[in-house]
């Protein structure tokens, strides 16, 4: 049985965590003004999957394994990176899948399911503050009296209901402010702010 106290704690403090502004949330919002707050659910899906795979390898010691190899971090942040980057310079140039048509205020439709969900994997297992930060946290909350298995699976549990709660009220803004920026015909403009926050976080996935 998990310590219920532990718990307790934990979720006030994967909260805190989680509402900060970080790579994933900017993300979210990001695709929240993009392809709207429905699709946006399909990298939401994705980056739990991958929270939830970084933060079980970090409770059974892989993270300080990983972390003692910067090499492999290094590849994955600069490929996740250029990548994110690449995408963002085609939204500022109203191009690719991403970017919202300059003849229609409607969320971007024709994006793939598997596009974001992809996306929103890579960003979360590639990101080495996210391996450090699960490292860090979780142990401290898993009491070594108690089973481990229903200890891990409640925290990652909350954890990831946290995350979600945190991406939601995220992308939320984000489509909010594609609403009433597309309303007054700024779509260009939606467009540019998107490139700038897909930009953003392909650089700070990079140099993180």
């Amino acid at each position: 049985m998990p310590d219920i106290t532990l718990l307790l704690l934990f979720i006030p403090t994967s909260f805190l965590v989680s509402i900060s502004p970080g790579m994933c949330m900017t993300l979210a919002m990001t695709l929240g003004m993009s392809v709207g707050l429905k699709r946006t659910f399909y990298m939401m899906w994705g980056e739990l999957l991958g929270v939830a795979t970084v933060a079980t390898a970090a409770v059974l010691g892989v993270a300080a394994l990983m972390l003692n190899y910067p090499d492999v971090f290094n590849a994955l942040k600069w490929i996740g990176g250029a990548y994110l980057i690449f995408v963002g310079i085609q939204m500022w140039q109203s191009k690719g899948n991403l970017a919202l048509s300059l003849v229609a205020n409607k969320p971007t439709e024709h994006v793939s399911a598997k596009n974001l969900f992809s996306k929103g994997y890579l960003t979360a297992v590639s990101n080495p503050k996210g391996w450090a930060f699960t490292a860090s946290l979780l142990p401290p909350f898993i009491n070594s009296e108690h089973t481990l298995a229903p200890q891990l699976i409640a925290l990652v549990f909350i954890l990831l209901a946290t995350e979600l709660i945190c991406m939601t009220l995220y992308a939320s803004g984000g489509h909010g402010l594609r609403k009433l920026l597309a309303s007054n015909g700024h779509v260009q403009l939606l467009n540019r702010i998107s490139a700038c926050l897909m930009m953003a976080v392909g650089v700070w996935l990079a140099i993180s």
